[in-house]
């Protein structure tokens, strides 16, 4: 039996907690304003539809061998966070409105390679509420359409979020930078506990 609210439940969660996405995406709207983080976006959304699609499709074979990947997995995808995390600190003299380098569209599709955010939502979702119900080549591709536009839009949101606020949080740049920071730490942190 499918569990949609349960389906749902775990997706929004997961796509609107803070992750490398989401901040960074706030980052760059805060910076450049919405408009001009809209290319960033579509990137996250572009590479979040490719990784979503590689872990449907081999999602099984994933499931049969993640413990023995799962360690790995953690390991490179704690030590992008963290380095995540400093760039973040670093720049803490570029968060202020219009300012700074445009994050472009291939920025944005590469990062999804590299956010171990995605390979987890990815593979929990399809061995635990999709696969075990739907077994069609139609309702797998559906679901991952479904998941990709999910997990992708909190990337939006919080960049609406940083364009929204950005006068407020530009005034305590440095602040704001740490704070993000600390969470990209955390969520590397998180993944071992």
């Amino acid at each position: 039996m499918f569990h949609l609210y349960d389906f749902l439940i775990y997706c929004f969660v997961t796509a609107y907690t803070p992750g490398a996405n989401n901040l960074l995406s706030m980052s760059n709207a805060i910076r450049l304003g919405f408009r001009r983080s809209i290319r960033f976006n579509l990137g996250i959304l572009a590479g979040f539809a490719v990784v979503m699609s590689v872990c449907t499709a081999f999602s099984s074979a994933l499931y049969s061998f993640l413990p023995r990947i799962e360690i790995i997995m953690k390991i490179l995808g704690a030590a992008y966070m963290l380095y995540l995390a400093w760039k973040v600190w670093k720049s803490a003299a570029d968060l202020k409105p219009g300012g700074g380098k445009e994050a472009g569209f291939l920025a944005g599709m590469i990062l999804q390679f590299a956010n171990p955010k995605i390979y987890i939502y990815a593979i929990t979702a399809m061995t635990l509420y999709i696969l075990p119900v739907y077994h069609s080549i139609g309702s797998t591709i559906a679901f991952t359409v479904v998941l990709t536009l999910i997990g992708a839009s909190g990337s939006f949101v919080w960049a609406l979020f940083g364009a929204a606020f950005c006068r407020i949080l530009s005034k305590h740049a440095k602040m704001v930078n740490l704070i993000m920071a600390l969470l990209l730490v955390y969520c590397a942190a998180a993944l071992f506990l």
